[in-house]
């Protein structure tokens, strides 16, 4: 049987809207057994960010190698741990002087060495996600991606509080907050058109297509349409629950994204994150899970019966009952994580899946934020991007090497081959 060939940045079109597709083998030449054989995955890179670090006691681990006993706070990776790798002793330097949370998030990505101050006080040039976005946003319809699962709208804080990708000082890449909006930006849904679902605008061109595809590929097509539909119908949830809101308070109407419980929020933007790398619309994203600072009130529902502050929290971890109410928070963030990573891990592509060919990092640009640490941040890698990483184990470096190796081993794996990033002394011998 011959495939027909369709091209790598084929779409679904109707009326407005379109939607890329994920990889096939019918976008490769030659017959089924030679096509499966030739598809190759591109590489990809995600970043998953804590604010305000975490607790070290509940995080930090005993064992080194692949028979290290999870940490408490670890725990949700157990089912995944063989695609995981958790390294430890990695730091960035504080500048003194300077904000430490807003030095968090801004400067945990950055180019910049330590002493290579901008304007505004920060060592804070390009991040590394877009310096590999330089490179993979040649081939893909986004450069990048970058989310926030920031609730709050007093805006209370500057830009370095609520972002963590930047083209460089001064030119932030802002993250975007609405996930309607962050579907109709990866899309291309014009707001005139009339129609519950952007599926039901390209089901006939779906349609028309199936005959040309293998049995694989139409049932690649079917799972990834349904996951585009499961992103809709949560939105559309969110937009119900906002127009009861907004009857019983007319005056003070609530936008979409504050009315979701915060797991909700956070799986829904993953979930659009995971639809843009699998159908090649991008190849970086970073997804922060909430704002550094912040002193607003936080709704997690279902596992706090009160508001909390997560800021103020990491300064009196000295305190017994705060400190656990703490590890209870850090334990919601890596379940959140571990959901979204075993998502990829369903996604088939080729003789893999899509969180072979991803690294998906959890961090913090700070370790501990009851004093604003910044060594031994909490690092966990997921994914083998494509087999340059060596996951299924948990390596402790030497005292003092910094985070900006593993900035410069990663950017190696997507292609980009940087010889110093920020204050780099080397690569990271996992990663290849």
């Amino acid at each position: 049987m011959r495939l027909h060939k369709l091209a790598r940045r084929a779409v679904l079109r109707g009326s407005g809207a379109a939607i890329a597709l994920p990889l096939l083998e019918a976008m490769q030449h030659g017959t089924v057994v030679q096509a499966a054989t030739q598809v190759v995955a591109p590489r990809r890179l995600a970043f998953f960010y804590i604010p305000n670090g975490v607790v070290q006691t509940a995080w930090n681990l005993a064992e080194v190698g692949q028979d290290y006993k999870l940490s408490p706070t670890l725990k949700p990776i157990e089912s995944v741990r063989e695609h995981i790798l958790v390294l430890s002793n990695l730091d960035r330097i504080k500048v003194a002087g300077t904000d430490g949370h807003a030095q968090a998030s801004t400067c945990w990505l950055s180019s910049a060495a330590p002493d290579e101050l901008s304007p505004a006080g920060y060592p804070l040039k390009r991040t590394i996600d877009q310096i590999i976005a330089d490179k993979t946003g040649l081939k893909t319809s986004f450069r990048s991606l970058e989310l926030s699962c920031n609730p709050y709208e007093d805006n209370r804080e500057s830009i370095y509080f609520d972002n963590i990708s930047w083209f460089g000082h001064g030119h932030v890449a802002r993250s975007l907050r609405d996930p309607a909006d962050v579907f109709k930006r990866l899309f291309r849904v014009e707001q005139h058109v009339n129609s519950s679902s952007v599926l039901d605008l390209v089901m006939e061109d779906a349609r028309s297509l199936q005959p040309r595809l293998s049995t694989l590929d139409r049932h690649k097509l079917s799972e990834y349409t349904d996951a585009v539909r499961t992103v809709e119908k949560q939105i559309t949830r969110v937009r119900r629950r906002q127009d009861d809101i907004a009857r019983l308070n007319p005056t003070t109407p609530i936008k979409p994204w504050q009315a979701m419980r915060r797991d909700e929020f956070i799986q829904v933007m993953g979930d659009l994150m995971i639809l843009a790398l699998q159908s090649d619309l991008t190849r970086v994203a970073t997804l922060m899970t909430g704002p550094e600072r912040w002193g607003s009130p936080l709704e997690v529902e279902g596992w706090f019966d009160k508001p909390i502050q997560h800021h103020s929290w990491t300064h009196g971890q000295h305190n017994d009952t705060i400190r656990k109410q703490l590890e209870k928070l850090d334990l919601f963030h890596l379940e959140q994580f571990a959901h979204l990573v075993k998502k990829m891990q369903t996604i088939k592509e080729g003789d893999g899946t899509l969180l072979d060919n991803t690294a998906f990092l959890l961090g913090s640009g700070l370790s501990s934020g009851e004093h604003h640490v910044c060594n031994n941040l909490p690092t966990v890698i997921a994914g083998r991007c494509g087999g340059a990483i060596q996951t299924g184990q948990h390596v402790r470096y030497a005292e003092g090497t910094p985070i900006a190796n593993l900035w410069r081993s990663l950017a190696k794996a997507m292609g980009v081959d940087k010889k110093n990033v920020g204050d780099s002394t080397g690569l990271i011998n996992e990663i290849s």
